[in-house]
């Protein structure tokens, strides 16, 4: 496999890893079993307990979970063959994948920040007209 597609593999492969990480940490579809790892995590008996269920709460540590699987489903490896290629890659999916974490939680951000702007522009419209 040539670097060129090694690389178009990686991006996208980094995306599913960005998703299924993502939704497993943030969307309101897992938000019950969440609550209850976060519960866990920070009321378990011993530590191994506490950091196990707290991986599901932090998106960053899950993805290193997430890119291993599929990394076992797809057999990607990055620059080398055997376990080189393997640990390349895993690291590579990671970073890329919370990168692509990271700007769509800036995006999410700058929408929420604008509806805010639009609703608040709204009440003192509503405010001047009422005046």
């Amino acid at each position: 496999m040539g670097l060129s597609h090694q690389f178009g593999a990686l991006l996208l492969l980094a995306l599913a890893v960005a998703c299924v990480s993502w939704t497993v940490t943030h969307e309101e579809v897992f938000r019950e079993p969440r609550e209850k790892c976060k519960e866990k995590a920070e009321t378990g008996p011993t530590l191994p307990v506490r950091k196990f269920f707290y991986l599901f709460t932090c998106e960053y540590c899950f993805s290193h979970y997430v890119a291993a699987g599929f990394l076992a489903i797809t057999r990607f490896t990055l620059l080398y063959a055997g376990w080189r290629g393997y640990l390349v890659a895993w690291f590579a999916l990671v970073w890329v994948a919370n990168i692509y974490m990271s700007a769509f939680n800036r995006l999410r951000l700058d929408i929420k920040h604008e509806h805010v702007a639009i609703a608040t522009d709204e009440a003192v419209k509503e405010k001047v007209a009422g005046s």
